[in-house]
């Protein structure tokens, strides 16, 4: 129980990143950020680390589902017939082929990876690719929700780091300064700043996994 609080809380500034993405769009930010709760729990309740994916990529879709199903439920968000229809066809062709990919949906749909990724959001979240009716994830999918969950991985592990060790990350990475520029700035020698930098590449790296 107390691991499973702890990976609750480590995880929660995901849920406020999905929420960020819906605000002013209808429903308080409180009311987004309790479904956004809700959908975490659910995925650190489901998730098996030995399917091969991180915590991360497997719950932002899951508190993405939960949002939006808020939404539809409250009648703020209609979904299109065009996506009910993609929806449809995306259906067919995964009962067909269960390890079929977006990326091969897309190009067999002939839309983009994106659309495939909104349509399978907008009609019922989680959902798997796979044969299974319980939520899986796809590790091999390069997809846009993939993308995204990288993204909000690698910021939250930031936000995480010492603000002088974020700072150097964001001098060497963001801002492409060379170890002695960077060490100008923060008043370190280049090899005191090469050692942080392996060090703080490590943590980021384990955090990742």
């Amino acid at each position: 129980m107390k691991n499973r609080d702890k990976l609750i809380e480590d995880n929660l500034g995901l849920v406020h990143s999905c929420c960020k993405r819906f605000r002013g769009k209808g429903i308080e930010y409180e009311d987004l950020y309790m479904s956004g709760c809700l959908g975490l729990v659910k995925a650190v309740d489901n998730f098996d680390p030995d399917r091969g994916c991180r915590l991360s990529t497997y719950a932002v879709p899951m508190i993405l589902g939960e949002i939006k199903r808020m939404f539809r439920e409250s009648g703020t968000v209609k979904v299109s017939r065009s996506l009910k229809e993609l929806y449809l066809k995306i259906t067919k062709l995964t009962e067909q082929n269960s390890d079929i990919t977006v990326a091969s949906l897309a190009e067999e749909l002939n839309v983009t990876e994106e659309k495939i990724t909104e349509a399978i959001n907008a009609s019922k979240l989680p959902i798997s690719l796979t044969a299974d009716d319980s939520p899986q994830c796809e590790p091999s999918v390069a997809s846009y929700e993939e993308e995204y969950t990288e993204k909000l991985s690698l910021r939250t592990a930031l936000n995480e780091l010492e603000p002088q060790d974020r700072q150097l990350i964001e001098l060497r990475y963001f801002h492409r300064k060379t170890q002695s520029q960077t060490g100008k700035i923060l008043n370190l020698t280049q090899v005191q700043v090469c050692r942080r930098e392996k060090r703080i590449l490590l943590s980021i790296r384990e955090k990742l996994i």
